[in-house]
């Protein structure tokens, strides 16, 4: 079993620093690396158990909290378990912070980001790849686009606001998307319906990107994420397997 090494760590960045959870297997020598972003909830214990999972199937791992402007994780306060009577109250706060995080400002984060990875010993040279979830596969997906040459795979799962009808959607940047893309979307997501999952799968066909998008049937938006009543245990294995798939494709050319 690989011993896993997790710290907190600090990201500067032109706008100040970013707070961020730093995971890697424990035997010192460099491993490809990942950058995961996190879902509307943050940086909190489960994620950085996720960030655990993957440094434990050998990579190096960076879950940076994306709305540091506002303050160091967690941004809101959140119980140990989120359940839907929770969820009113967290948003109205987390809303207009979400909001603030325009796509320039969170691409310009992303150079900062992926430039801790290069700069890290723990992390292999080359370029990366990128998970994320809820909001963190739009940014997934903005940061495939904005840094072709720095990503090799990205994935997103119960995404949001992929596919808009807004000028800084993300599926607008498909044509220049080099990566392998993976989209395990939640059924009947009201925060990706069928029109811009539709809207996504036809960009990335017409530029060409290799891609899969699937719908998880009977999973709820959030599936991933054990601490909320959104969970799947099925939903979310199926999600590792095809997370682990992709990276082990273009980072360990298998």
């Amino acid at each position: 079993m690989t011993v896993v090494q997790g710290t907190a760590v600090d990201i500067v960045t032109e706008d100040g620093t970013a707070d961020a959870y730093f995971a890697h297997p424990g035997d010192g020598a460099p491993h490809p690396a990942v950058l995961l972003y996190m879902d509307a909830f943050g940086l909190r214990p489960r994620l950085r158990a996720m960030a655990d999972r993957l440094a434990g199937a050998g990579y190096t791992v960076l879950v940076p909290n994306v709305l540091y402007r506002h303050g160091r994780a967690p941004v809101v306060e959140l119980p140990e378990f989120i359940d839907p009577s929770a969820r009113p109250e967290i948003f109205e706060r987390l809303g207009p912070v979400m909001q603030a995080l325009t796509p320039e400002l969170a691409m310009r984060d992303a150079g900062a980001y992926l430039r801790r990875l290069a700069e890290s010993p723990s992390a292999a040279d080359g370029p990366v790849a990128l998970t994320g979830y809820c909001m963190g596969a739009r940014l997934a997906l903005l940061t495939a686009g904005t840094y072709p040459e720095r990503i090799a795979a990205a994935a997103g799962f119960h995404g949001a606001r992929l596919a808009t009808d807004t000028l800084d959607s993300p599926h607008l940047l498909a044509e220049r998307i080099t990566a392998e893309l993976y989209f395990g979307h939640a059924d009947q997501d009201p925060a990706l319906p069928e029109e811009q999952q539709e809207r996504l799968e036809h960009a990335l066909s017409a530029a060409g990107v290799r891609h899969r998008c699937e719908v998880y049937p009977g999973a709820h938006h959030g599936f991933t994420q054990a601490d909320t009543a959104a969970y799947s245990q099925e939903a979310d294995e199926r999600h590792w397997a095809a997370l682990l798939d992709l990276l082990k494709r273009n980072l360990m050319g298998a």
